[in-house]
């Protein structure tokens, strides 16, 4: 087990808010010393049938409690979900039955272990506890909060400002979530900033139930491919983890799929999606950070390595290089213009080997011939001096056919190709 500074400096990559801060600081000292793993509990109900990556914010967390050797409990709120979470509404949600709410819990229990390691997640269903208990113990409960407490959150506050209607079970929703905290006994609670208050009750239904209060790990929500708006499947800016790495629309001929709609995410949210869905270390986050500062940052290359990265982690490495190379065989075919500018090279006979009756050129020995990538940007103007070019190959703004070329010593081989610089800047180049 890390050190507690090490794990609270994981802990609190991405949060929000750490409620509070110095208790869980004890909990990871004392959880140290006495080599015992903290029970980190997150709740997830299943009220759709698919997770989409706004859902794995939450699971990387867990993920990274984990890692560090923690005990994980992914609670699936089959209980709650019949309520329905009122967090954020504006209106009464309608419950859903118990079917519905099984029929989803199946899926979100195959699709967790895409990020979780199963063979140490422990995954438990609140309708455990809480089908059991009697009318007593529900009023019993009940008593544990006041109604002027339930109207200290936001969203009930202005519905009943408004006159909407407020429903009785919806306040039972936050008392059944922090029971919950109470029946498992947790040392610390994950959510989103929407779910604060449900958290807060949970800490204050361990106090009356002699418990230790659970601490508070708080995730923002993740914007979906709109950039603003949380991602939500009923706003249809949502990257499913069970959508398929790279197709085509049959309607619009459009590409979509979990690359191409990575590829679509504004620039500005490049770093967020790192630091809550990049498994990168602390030391290569911050570098991205510097880069945005210094001004060396290529925001189509750190997509495409997120992507690349995303689409593995669903889908396999094979699934992510084919997708790569069919997104950007559609994008560049699309973009091109009708008038690109071509140069011919031709090449010495002595610098070209011959293999299956196919020539190929040595670049061992010619590194640096006349077909060395860095000479031809020069010779065609895409650079001033081999010197830019070097520093665009390597800052991954250079595109060759379907690829980003990262190594400076790349040489151009025999036939014909497209290099891209940046977006609009484009030349083909022949090889002879």
């Amino acid at each position: 087990m890390l050190k507690p500074d090490k794990q609270l400096e994981i802990i609190k990559r991405g949060t929000v808010e750490v409620i509070v801060e110095s208790e869980l600081i004890r909990k990871l000292e004392k959880s140290y010393s006495e080599n015992r793993p903290l029970r980190i509990k997150a709740g997830f109900d299943p009220t759709a049938p698919d997770i989409h990556l706004g859902h794995t914010v939450l699971l990387e967390k867990m993920r990274q409690f984990q890692e560090i050797g923690h005990e994980i409990i992914f609670l699936i709120g089959d209980f709650t979900g019949m309520i329905g979470d009122p967090s954020g509404k504006s209106e009464m949600r309608k419950p859903l039955t118990r079917e519905a709410v099984l029929e989803n819990a199946k899926t979100y229990r195959e699709q967790i272990y895409k990020i979780l390691d199963a063979k140490k997640t422990r995954v438990v269903f609140n309708s455990e506890w809480m089908s059991s208990m009697r009318a007593e113990d529900m009023i019993l409960l009940a008593s544990k909060y006041t109604v002027a407490r339930m109207f200290e959150r936001e969203d009930f506050k202005q519905r009943w400002i408004n006159q909407s209607p407020i429903a009785i079970h919806e306040f039972m929703y936050p008392l059944v979530q922090g029971y919950d905290s109470v029946a498992l006994r947790a040392d610390v609670e994950l959510g989103g900033t929407d779910q604060k208050f449900n958290l807060i009750v949970g800490r204050e239904l361990q106090k009356e139930y002699g418990q230790e209060p659970q601490s508070l790990v708080l995730m923002p929500l993740l914007e979906g491919l709109d950039g603003v708006k949380k991602m939500s499947k009923s706003l249809r800016n949502y990257i499913g983890i069970t959508e398929p790495a790279f197709e085509i629309e049959s309607t619009t001929g459009e590409a979509t799929g979990i690359f191409p709609k990575i590829m679509r995410i504004p620039t500005g949210l490049i770093v967020r999606y790192y630091e809550l869905l990049s498994h990168i270390s602390l030391e290569e986050l911050e570098f991205l950070k510097k880069q945005i500062l210094d001004g060396s940052f290529n925001d189509l290359n750190a997509k495409e390595n997120l992507a690349l990265e995303i689409v593995e982690r669903y889908w396999g490495k094979d699934a992510a290089i084919r997708a790569r190379e069919e997104f950007n065989h559609l994008i560049q075919k699309k973009e091109l213009p009708d008038d690109i500018p071509s140069k011919t090279i031709t090449l010495k006979i002595e610098n070209a080997v011959h293999k299956n009756n196919v020539a190929s050129i040595d670049l061992a020995a010619s590194p640096k011939a006349n077909n060395w990538l860095p000479q031809v940007m020069k010779d065609t103007g895409l650079a001033k001096s081999t010197s830019e070019a070097i520093r665009l190959i390597k800052q991954g703004g250079v595109r060759v056919n379907d690829g980003t070329v990262t190594d400076p010593d790349t040489s151009l081989q025999l036939g014909e190709h497209i290099i891209r610089v940046g977006k609009r800047r484009f030349y083909k180049v022949i090889v002879e």
